[in-house]
């Protein structure tokens, strides 16, 4: 996540092009690839066995390799063994810098400091950042929510990572009163925690999306559009619920609605996270069910 990050940072002041990103990011994808490629590349796992890990990563808030042990096909040290091939996500991009001569390993780490300061981050916060460590950044970026709020939006930011775009990034969240967007799709909760999960954007940047969790090249109407980030939806509650429901106290979900024009979600609070993927801007949305209104 840093990477894309501290890259918007040095395009935004004028430290690269847009041309020089781009090739630095080219070189970044060459250098590191997925753990369940390099498993099959290696012929630790065959094709239909990492295919079933990336289908289950829907629905359980748990990475590759710790799937892929569970199920018997990777061994705790053949998973290790592939984390170090992989490598890290921003030493990739730092390996790229230097390796096209755009920056010294020492300027990046000076320019790290830079961001840090400019944004007002501890040493820990950009230690999570470059460790791309997902549990930790996101409390970095909703501080003003519950507790609630933020482990829902943390499952929703992992589900990004995993089933639509690995170099998403977040914003800091904003509290409001009111959300629009050309098109919202929302599911409830109900039971202990009674919570609105909503996804909101413009049509074009939610198309995107879309496609992208789908993996298909085009997604004709708004009713599948729609209906495929209501899935997504979906995914995250249904994982939060896993993880949050006890026998004394359940929590369960209503089914997904959406909507294909324009939409305001009401709430005394609406908690909206902006989150940059696929080439789009979205907002994940977290309101009291009780209290939300979408007209």
């Amino acid at each position: 996540m840093f990477d894309r990050m501290l890259g918007y940072y040095l395009v935004e002041h004028g430290r690269l092009t847009g041309e020089q990103i781009k090739q630095v990011y080219e070189k970044q994808a060459i250098n590191r690839a997925r753990l369940g490629v390099i498993a099959v590349t290696e012929r630790l796992m065959s094709i239909p066995q990492a295919e079933h890990i990336n289908s289950l990563q829907s629905t359980h808030d748990k990475f590759f390799g710790d799937l892929a042990i569970e199920l018997g096909y990777l061994s705790p040290e053949q998973v290790s063994r592939l984390l170090d091939k992989q490598g890290n996500e921003f030493m990739a991009f730092s390996q790229a810098l230097v390796d096209l001569g755009f920056m010294t390993l020492q300027e990046i780490s000076e320019l790290s400091l830079e961001y840090a300061s400019k944004y007002g981050l501890m040493e820990s916060d950009i230690d999570a950042l470059r460790c791309n460590d997902i549990s930790r950044i996101v409390p970095i970026f909703t501080k003003d929510a519950d507790e609630k709020t933020v482990k829902m939006l943390t499952i929703a930011v992992k589900n990004v990572y995993r089933l639509i775009d690995q170099h998403v990034t977040i914003g800091y969240l904003e509290k409001k009163e009111n959300v629009s967007g050309e098109c919202v799709g929302y599911q409830k909760t109900i039971g202990r925690d009674k919570l609105c999960n909503s996804i909101s954007g413009s049509y074009t940047d939610l198309q995107k999306v879309a496609m992208s969790y789908t993996k298909e090249e085009f997604i004709e109407t708004r009713e599948d559009v729609l209906d495929a980030l209501c899935e997504f939806i979906n995914c995250t509650n249904g994982i939060y619920v896993t993880q949050e429901s006890s026998d004394s106290e359940m929590i369960d979900l209503e089914p997904p609605v959406y909507i294909t024009h324009f939409a305001n979600i009401k709430a005394p609070v609406v908690y909206s996270l902006p989150v940059f993927c696929t080439n789009a801007n979205i907002f994940i949305n977290i309101s009291d069910s009780t209290k939300t209104e979408i007209v």
